[in-house]
């Protein structure tokens, strides 16, 4: 068993690369610029938009943390020989989807941790200021409205994540190419 568990051991350190501290620091700063992005917009937009309109911004940083989610573990989990075959024939996306996989310890780590994140938290401060308004216009109770609120936000995210997350196992590969093909859009 010790033989095995040392065989282990060695295929991981083949397999490790030395820390990279300037991606650290690289995505540190972009989760912060991106936060504050969204932040500033949810904190200027939903203070003078309806209950409505404010719903349907929750719902939108919601779908949008779900994508994001679903996008990083299709690339986590995505096969890459399809993605040489058709960059050997020059489809659209194809060669962008092979360095998205050959990176995807860093585009999982943007699209669940920084972008899927930052949406969770924004979702949820977005809540506090819709559960607000809900409360001062049906005049309930505001901690029972906020709990109502952030209770349903929570099982949402989960329960949308939950369900992308099977997707984007069963569909890695179109999720990763549909996605490499409209960012190659963008792509120079």
């Amino acid at each position: 068993m010790k033989k095995y568990i040392q065989i282990l051991k060695n295929d991981d350190k083949k397999h490790r690369k030395s820390k990279n501290y300037s991606w650290i620091l690289l995505i540190t700063i972009i989760s912060f610029v991106i936060s504050f992005a969204f932040s500033f917009i949810a904190e200027t937009i939903l203070p003078g938009v309806n209950i409505s309109l404010g719903i349907i911004l929750i719902l939108i940083f919601i779908l949008i943390g779900v994508i994001f989610d679903m996008i990083g573990l299709s690339v986590a989990s995505a096969n890459e020989a399809p993605f040489h075959s058709m960059a050997s024939q020059k489809v659209k996306g194809a060669t962008l989807a092979i360095k998205m996989i050959k990176n995807a310890s860093k585009v999982s780590s943007f699209c669940n941790d920084v972008i899927g994140d930052i949406c969770g938290i924004i979702s949820g401060s977005a809540g506090l200021t819709v559960a607000h308004k809900i409360s001062t216009y049906f005049n309930i109770n505001p901690l029972t409205t906020t709990l109502i609120v952030t209770a349903l936000i929570a099982a949402m995210t989960i329960g949308g994540k939950a369900c992308g997350k099977n997707i984007a196992l069963n569909k890695s590969n179109i999720i990763l190419y549909e996605t490499s093909k409209i960012l190659s859009i963008f792509k120079k």
